[in-house]
């Protein structure tokens, strides 16, 4: 079942939160002849995966909710705790 398909240039970006939890499988496939020409047939992609609470951008937090640095540290530590209680979870 395909959840998410996208197209980009060169270059692209974007944010999936998956609403059911398991396995997921990530697949990529290039359509460029070009590229294959300059680079020797090889194609280099980088993929920086964030899971739990690492994805969440706190400054954009705080400046969208107007909350004080203590609010978004207690914010940071609520959403810590609640990942540990995930992990936990898991592991049993």
């Amino acid at each position: 079942q395909v959840v998410l398909s996208r197209q980009y240039g060169s270059e692209g970006r974007f944010t999936f939160t998956s609403h059911t939890p398991g396995e997921h499988q990530i697949c990529l496939h290039s359509n460029s002849t070009r590229m294959a020409l300059f680079a020797g047939g090889k194609l280099r992609v980088h993929l920086d995966i964030q899971v739990g609470e690492h994805t969440n951008n706190y400054p954009e937090i705080a400046a969208k909710d107007k909350l004080t640095e203590l609010q978004l540290r207690a914010r940071q530590l609520l959403d810590q705790v609640e990942q540990i209680q995930k992990e936990q979870n898991y592991q049993r």
